[in-house]
């Protein structure tokens, strides 16, 4: 397989379903639905695998809004809350193609996860990795598989809200 990294001073990675973070910390692994949506956005093939690493999370706090209205009286508002946001520090983002024409596309193109001014840039470099050193690189991958020490990632949006169940493997880094 072919891998190419992305990275950024910082990057927003989460499941596009807007999971409360504080709660899950969900934000650590991508999710099925969040790889077909990278895969679009980069309009290859397919991608194979993927690891995740960062040096920490800076957890913030996010004003939202309710979708629906409030009526009092003469006045219409929304209702809001406040809300805590993890950001990755310094997050590493390795994605494997199956051909060299799909990475090297790839390497050519940012990605941007769930807002815009959330840039990871890619790092140009293509490098081929067999599935065991792919295996040893550092971080976190959610594996797309079904088994006994699986859990429910989701519902993905692009197969029919079809359950997304997944099981994780992480790898630390030696030099940490």
């Amino acid at each position: 397989m072919y891998t190419v990294n992305y990275s950024g001073p910082f990057g927003y990675i989460k499941p596009w379903t807007a999971v409360r973070d504080a709660l899950t910390y969900s934000q650590t692994f991508l999710t099925p639905s969040i790889v077909e949506g990278m895969r679009q956005k980069l309009d290859v093939t397919a991608i194979l695998r993927h690891k995740l690493r960062h040096s920490g999370v800076n957890v913030q706090k996010e004003r939202t809004q309710s979708a629906g209205w409030t009526q009092t009286n003469a006045q219409v508002s929304r209702a809001q809350s406040i809300l805590d946001r993890g950001v990755l520090l310094q997050p590493v983002l390795t994605l494997a193609f199956p051909t060299i024409e799909d990475a090297t596309k790839a390497a050519s193109q940012h990605i941007c996860l769930c807002r815009n001014e959330d840039l990871l840039l890619p790092t140009y470099d293509v490098e081929e990795l067999s599935p065991d050193q792919f295996d040893g690189l550092p971080g976190v991958e959610l594996l797309f598989e079904l088994g006994t020490d699986s859990f429910l990632v989701g519902f993905n949006r692009f197969a029919d809200v079809e359950p997304m169940y997944g099981r994780l493997s992480i790898v630390e880094d030696d030099a940490s």
